[in-house]
């Protein structure tokens, strides 16, 4: 469910949704990273702010989700590797839209909370959203049981407990994002897992578009693909795990 063969290609072809967010949060890091005249506005207007939610600056709920600390590149390095792990198998399964509402949805709700909690700290990063997802995920791992596998369910299981463990016993860290983004995602799991359909790699294979004008048939392409497959799959998998690892790791150091 969370390891898959796909080629760079294919993942922006077959999880749009994902690869658009991953690529605003790093265009939107490397603005205020690299010196530039939109560096201090990005990170003024976007950050989450208490005393500018009071004042009437109500973006501020939603534009923190898609930035990340300037000074700490594994702020983005490690909430884009937990992105790309948790987000394309709920993408497929739940549909790109709802996808989308359940990531802004549960990212809304954590800063919400942080607002109401009534921190005085400036906040920013993708925890809610990221913890959101954890939290749709669990929902699935208790409650829909015939969309994910022993194996997920335990990954599943495991990541989001260590992650409220270090979110109460790590310092700096947004807890309100943390812990009401991941009530929020497994409260949503009732309403956006009711058409839910199961991961399927498969399914992404058959959605390829293949362009012939029906004169150039190659009677040794599937050959060709198995061979493709023998190939990149030993890669994909070493890649994947590295993600889990480097996914883990942010949890433990309480950067999502």
């Amino acid at each position: 469910m969370f390891f898959r063969n796909e080629s760079f290609r294919d993942f922006l072809q077959f999880y749009p949704v994902v690869s658009v967010i991953v690529a605003i949060n790093v265009i939107l890091w490397l603005l205020m990273f690299i010196p530039n005249p939109l560096s201090p506005i990005i990170y003024t207007w976007g950050v989450g702010w208490n005393v500018g939610i009071d004042l009437g600056e109500y973006w501020r709920l939603v534009t923190p989700i898609f930035l990340h600390s300037p000074n700490d590149v594994s702020h983005i390095l490690f909430n884009s590797f937990s992105l790309i792990l948790f987000g394309p198998a709920l993408e497929q399964m739940i549909g790109k839209f709802k996808f989308m509402l359940v990531y802004l949805i549960t990212g809304i709700v954590g800063n919400v909370f942080t607002y109401l909690v009534g921190t005085s700290a400036l906040h920013l990063g993708a925890s809610g959203a990221l913890y959101g997802l954890l939290g749709l995920l669990l929902y699935m791992s208790f409650f829909r049981l015939d969309l994910i596998d022993p194996a997920s369910k335990q990954i599943v299981t495991v990541i989001t407990l260590i992650g409220v463990f270090m979110t109460f016993i790590q310092p700096g860290i947004n807890i309100s994002a943390h812990i009401f983004g991941l009530i929020a995602g497994f409260a949503l799991g009732p309403i956006f897992l009711t058409h839910a359909v199961p991961y399927s790699p498969w399914r992404n294979q058959r959605r390829r578009v293949v362009r012939s004008d029906g004169l150039n048939y190659d009677p040794n392409r599937w050959d060709k693909r198995r061979f493709r497959f023998r190939m990149n799959r030993n890669v994909s998998s070493i890649i994947w795990w590295i993600i889990l690892i480097l996914a883990v790791l942010g949890i433990l150091a309480g950067v999502i």
